[in-house]
């Protein structure tokens, strides 16, 4: 479950580009610049199935998304998973689009899902956690 502050997911709505970051084959880090949303504990960017950080995901599944403007900052880090039915990409260019604008149209669109399982960010951005 993400624990994020008002402040926090009012930041993941606003209108911000931000880096997605997965790991390459060789071990190194690939980023490159995304649009994303979060719902319920999870993040979603559309791309071209072809693209490397598809591949990235489809072979080694963890994916980093961090969004910053100035000093405010966050960081999104979990697993991914790589869905191409006609349902998962609808909601996710869905939720793109109510945050962005509608994107082109990309038969080989497909859906990233990250699963969140770490939330770090400038202050203000996680609420500080409860105990079980």
């Amino acid at each position: 479950m993400l624990n994020l502050t008002d402040r926090a997911q009012e930041f993941v709505t606003e209108r911000h580009l931000a880096t997605l970051s997965t790991l390459a084959a060789d071990g190194t880090v690939h980023a490159v610049p995304v649009g994303f949303t979060v719902k319920d504990g999870v993040a979603r960017v559309i791309a071209s199935g072809s693209s490397q950080k598809v591949r990235n995901i489809r072979l080694r599944e963890h994916a980093t998304i961090s969004q910053y403007d100035g000093a405010t900052w966050i960081t999104l880090i979990g697993t991914g998973r790589v869905l191409d039915d006609a349902e998962a990409v609808a909601e996710a260019v869905a939720l793109y689009a109510e945050r962005y604008r509608q994107p082109r149209v990309n038969p080989e669109r497909v859906a990233i899902l990250i699963d969140i399982t770490k939330v770090m960010g400038s202050p203000g951005m996680k609420a500080p956690s409860t105990p079980n």
